[in-house]
């Protein structure tokens, strides 16, 4: 329980930090929009040709817009990913920053963000082929590998925006930063996502007795359902980009501005114990061997 309301307090600490710039949750909203007309552009042709019934002759037309679909829409979701994070970044050190700020500031970073965003496209590619095709056993082959690489690669991202290196050493990087931080960090993040949860379900409850009456009201039942849904989602995905900006830096220089550094090492204290993940990515000593929480590290970006 300790361990949960350490979570939850670290989602607090990341809604404090959204609640003084509120426009950060502008930025998942463009982002949704962007990935939403994208996949008009190229999956709307892919589904007329579907619906002409010559997939046989532009079999392959449809294969190459589906994949330089999936492409762009990965692209564009970490393209707003990573202004979300430079902008948090920004906010926590106490700056101000407007959201034409953040997409240049993501722009500018466009030739690291691209070749991410190939790589992750892949890897997201190959994991689904593993679970189609292989049944049973690649099912939770590819699970598997999908939450360890998800793990592994969680400070990506603002890896790619503060440091600036390409994705190989971005991932490398991320690895080592995991290291100390991989203890607790399903447990805190699983904490904006309880929220999210509770909040979507508050919601919809009396957006359903609305739907139930029938008529107008229910129809304004399900507006506001939508709405309401749309929002929380919004919210979180926000909030999940403060976090992992703020654990970035934590893991980096031991402080994390605008949050409670005391929470954050309860929260991330790596396990003693052999097994589970420690045993899956290095054996001996818990997760990657490394050191934990226990004061800032020997090196710092």
């Amino acid at each position: 329980m300790e361990r949960l309301q350490n979570s939850i307090d670290l989602a607090k600490a990341s809604w404090n930090v959204l609640r003084e710039d509120k426009q950060l949750a502008v930025v998942p909203l463009l982002s949704g929009l962007s990935a939403l007309l994208v996949a008009l552009v190229f999956f709307g042709p892919v589904a007329l040709i579907a619906d002409s019934g010559a997939q046989g002759s532009s079999k392959p037309l449809m294969w190459i817009l589906g994949a330089v679909g999936y492409l762009a829409i990965t692209y564009v979701v970490i393209f707003f990913n990573a202004a979300l994070v430079w902008a948090a970044d920004c906010r926590m050190r106490g700056e101000q920053v407007t959201l034409g700020e953040a997409i240049r500031a993501a722009g500018e970073r466009a030739h690291v963000l691209l070749p991410w965003a190939v790589l992750s496209a892949t890897v997201s590619l190959v994991l689904r082929a593993i679970e189609e095709r292989a049944g049973i056993l690649g099912r939770i082959v590819g699970s598997l590998v999908g939450l360890a690489w998800t793990l592994v690669t969680f400070l990506v991202l603002p890896v790619l925006v503060i440091e600036q290196i390409g994705p190989i050493n971005a991932v490398k990087r991320s690895a080592e930063l995991f290291k100390r931080t991989w203890g607790e960090n399903m447990i805190a993040n699983a904490g904006i996502g309880l929220v999210a949860l509770v909040a979507t379900i508050a919601g919809i409850v009396p957006c359903v007795l609305l739907i139930a009456i029938g008529g107008p009201i229910a129809v304004l039942g399900i507006v506001v359902a939508v709405l309401w849904v749309i929002g929380v989602q919004l919210v979180a995905a926000t909030l999940t980009g403060i976090f992992q900006t703020a654990l970035y830096r934590f893991a980096t220089a031991g402080t994390a501005p605008g949050f409670d550094n005391d929470a954050l090492r309860n929260a991330f204290q790596p396990r003693r114990s052999n097994g589970g993940f420690g045993g899956m990515f290095g054996g001996g000593g818990g997760g990657f061997s490394g050191g934990g929480f226990g004061g800032p590290p020997s090196s710092s970006p």
